[in-house]
């Protein structure tokens, strides 16, 4: 007979438990799953029950780990990503020729969705499927087999490799190479208006107009003036439509360049940041043959590069 001491805990409270550990909010963590407060709270006091010591501080409106959630955390995090990894596994036939990845929409829309037809013909029995979003994938909830990611390429508990670099550069229609107006040098940004990137896909290193503008000793300009965007690909849009000179990444910019809806007016515009963009999927996840194929095609298309002159 076993030890009613090595009875398991109760699985719907430890999920509780570790969305709440991870947020520090009982209300977080009830819009995660899609309960209430209440039922976080109920899960909670479960749990504690099983334990025999309480696992949460409640101060006021926000929660802190004790010592004993603190450190069975980590031990919960890793039995539910098992667990995940091991649901994964048993619906591997299902899953068979499919391959679904998570990345930022503009990232999406201007670099990984044009090319996807080329992925298609080279391998007409699987399909790939593309989830756009903003925030970080959290791989034991969602049904990526991985992600594409704007960063440094560190994440906790995942595997990242490097896919490619990103640059910033001035881009704008061809129209306004013509004209009265025309952009030959830095200097005649004066006469047009300036597209601003505040997506928050923009890192540290990323040049603003003021600072590009101040890197190449351009005087008479304002970079503080023109609209600002809360999306890459809004920013590119604009641009291409004749609004203005967008300081734009390169790899979202490529496709509107090579095929001539855009122009970089400047040979020496372009400006190396540190962030780039990775492949990231969980440590110790199984990865299919189509998962695999599917990557082994996004590196190589990302070797390929694009041609970003005027």
């Amino acid at each position: 007979m076993s030890d009613p001491n090595d009875r398991l805990p109760p699985l719907n409270a430890l999920r509780a438990f570790e969305a709440a550990a991870r947020r520090l909010s009982f209300t977080q963590a009830a819009d995660e799953l899609n309960v209430t407060p209440g039922a976080i709270s109920q899960q909670i006091r479960q749990l504690e029950d099983y334990a025999g010591t309480p696992l949460f501080k409640r101060t006021g409106r926000s929660v802190l780990l004790t010592d004993a959630a603190q450190a069975s955390l980590p031990l919960v995090r890793e039995a539910f990503e098992r667990i995940s990894e091991a649901g994964r596994i048993m619906q591997a036939p299902a899953r068979k020729g499919r391959v679904m990845v998570s990345c930022a929409p503009s990232f999406a829309a201007k670099w990984l969705a044009p090319k996807l037809d080329g992925f298609h013909r080279e391998h007409p029995d699987t399909e790939a499927w593309i989830s756009a979003d903003m925030g970080l994938t959290d791989f034991t909830m969602a049904d990526a087999d991985f992600a594409i990611r704007y960063g440094r390429g560190v994440y906790d508990g995942l595997k990242s490799e490097k896919l490619l670099d990103e640059t910033v550069l001035p881009v704008c229609s061809p129209a306004l190479l013509e004209g009265p107006d025309a952009i030959r040098r830095p200097e005649d940004l004066r006469h047009h208006t300036l597209l601003h990137d505040e997506s928050s896909e923009n890192d540290p290193s990323c040049p603003d107009w003021a600072s590009w503008l101040r890197a190449r000793r351009v005087e008479g300009v304002d970079g503080t003036r023109g609209p600002r965007f809360n999306q890459a690909i809004l920013v590119i849009e604009s641009a291409a439509a004749g609004r203005g000179v967008a300081l734009a990444k390169q790899a979202i910019a490529a496709a509107d360049l090579a095929s001539g809806r855009l122009v970089a007016p400047f040979a020496d515009g372009s400006t190396l940041i540190d962030f780039g963009y990775w492949l990231v999927w969980p440590k110790g996840r199984h990865l299919s043959p189509d998962v695999r194929d599917f990557m082994k095609w996004v590196k190589t298309e990302a070797t390929k590069g694009e041609i970003v002159g005027v």
